[in-house]
């Protein structure tokens, strides 16, 4: 707080929605949402759950894992889409009416 006090949830959420409104930012947004978006970042720098946890507060590992499987889905469909590109599939252009 502006007196150097930890926030409360509630106050942090009125602090959070003023900064929102002042920045002309649109509505919505919350600190959970923060919060989320900075669990996912950390998944897919490659934190473990556990440092997540630490950062993040969250108790179980079944809250974080929603954020960590969702960065491993990511890294592996990019993975798979560019080992897709790699894959020479011998199909040749051929004109029209040409025989093959």
């Amino acid at each position: 707080t502006a007196q150097g006090k930890p926030f409360t949830p509630a106050g942090f959420t009125n602090w959070f929605r003023d900064m929102v409104r002042e920045a002309k930012l649109p509505d919505g947004l919350s600190p959970h949402g923060l919060r989320k978006a900075t669990c996912r970042r950390l998944a897919e720098a490659g934190c473990s759950p556990h440092e997540i946890m630490a950062i993040s507060g969250h108790k179980t590992l079944s809250e974080v894992t929603r954020y960590t499987d969702a960065a491993n889905r990511q890294k592996l469909a990019k993975r798979a889409m560019d080992s897709f590109g790699k894959i020479e599939t011998g199909t040749k252009i051929v004109k029209p009416g040409r025989k093959v």
